[in-house]
């Protein structure tokens, strides 16, 4: 019953994903053709919304539910980080889709995504056993 809270944040999520035709293929496809601005305009808000919020965040020293302050840990950049960044692109261009956009594609009965989905998983478990050999 805990985290149910999260489930519905999930389903809600999900939704808005789908309403703003985030899952479409067809719109992901525009984007990398630079055929229109709808991708850009929402990836753009996401970044413009986090980046308002963060600076909120340090400013105001804003704590979480629990009493905490939030700290937000500095990311190196590194080979690793652009190899990995890489495949992440690449797998967005050639499946049409990222990690949160695939579970809504399988919630809304687009099946052949578990493919994709169940590759993902194998990619991750795979980095995870070969993470300390690995650049980073």
């Amino acid at each position: 019953m805990k985290n149910l809270k999260y489930f519905f944040v999930g389903l809600l999520f999900g939704f808005i994903l789908i309403k703003a035709e985030v899952i479409s293929w067809f719109r992901i496809q525009e984007m990398f053709h630079f055929q229109s601005f709808h991708m850009y305009g929402i990836i753009g808000s996401a970044i413009t919304i986090g980046a308002l919020s963060i600076f909120i965040i340090k400013k105001f020293n804003i704590k979480d539910t629990s009493g905490n302050p939030i700290t937000i840990a500095p990311k190196e950049l590194n080979k690793g980080t652009v190899i990995g960044g890489l495949c992440f692109g690449f797998g967005w261009a050639l499946t049409g889709a990222c990690p949160g956009p695939l579970y809504a594609l399988v919630g809304s009965g687009h099946l052949i995504i578990l493919i994709v989905l169940l590759s993902a998983i194998a990619g991750t478990f795979t980095y995870g056993l070969l993470k300390d050999k690995l650049p980073h």
